[in-house]
């Protein structure tokens, strides 16, 4: 029997059964409108998907962050997820809480972008403009260089999938600015502009 293909509402209902914390909501949609920009220049027939896959990426960070990226394995088995869509989810935490590794495309794309969207919105946060629509390749290449800024983000992770996909860290950046500004007003980022 065929798995049913998830849309983008059923993905958002799931995301916000499972997720109340606005800043990961937020998290979501960034990762999500990233992904759907990867998708337009990588694999655009299969852009829905993409975009499905970023916006539930993190769907058992909250409610069990010990089981992270292994619960979701469950959830969206009962769910009844294609495989596909769930061996990518698992993959974006390789190393780290899943030793499912990237492979596919999609996979490593989500793999890189995840931990770069919260050094981006850092980076806007900190900015006069408060904005994404400005932001620059070389401001936040000084925010990457700062390693005491934003402690958290895990910028080995960023290195090591920018390889995967055989991209430069500043083309990768580029991308991942240029699709979360398409979401800016989503994801509070518009700012003062």
């Amino acid at each position: 029997m065929e798995k049913k293909t998830p849309t983008r509402e059923e993905a958002y209902a799931l995301l916000t059964k499972y997720v109340k914390n606005e800043n990961l909501i937020k998290h979501s949609l960034a990762v999500e409108a990233v992904m759907a920009h990867f998708a337009e220049k990588l694999d655009p027939e299969n852009r829905e998907k993409w975009r499905v896959i970023g916006l539930v990426h993190d769907l058992d960070y909250e409610l069990y962050p010990e089981e992270h990226c292994q619960k979701v394995r469950e959830i969206l088995t009962g769910e009844d997820w294609p495989e596909d869509y769930i061996r990518a989810i698992e993959s974006h935490g390789w190393n780290i809480c899943s030793d499912v590794k990237p492979v596919e495309q999609m996979e490593k794309v989500l793999y890189t972008i995840d931990e770069l969207t919260g050094l981006i919105v850092a980076t806007v946060l900190m900015r006069p403009s408060k904005s994404i629509l400005d932001l620059k390749v070389r401001s936040l290449r000084k925010k990457w260089k700062q390693r005491g800024f934003a402690a958290g983000v895990n910028r080995e992770v960023i290195e090591i999938g920018a390889q995967m996909l055989g991209m430069e860290l500043n083309e990768v950046f580029a991308e991942t600015i240029a699709g979360m500004q398409k979401a800016a007003e989503e994801l509070g980022l518009k700012g003062n502009l």
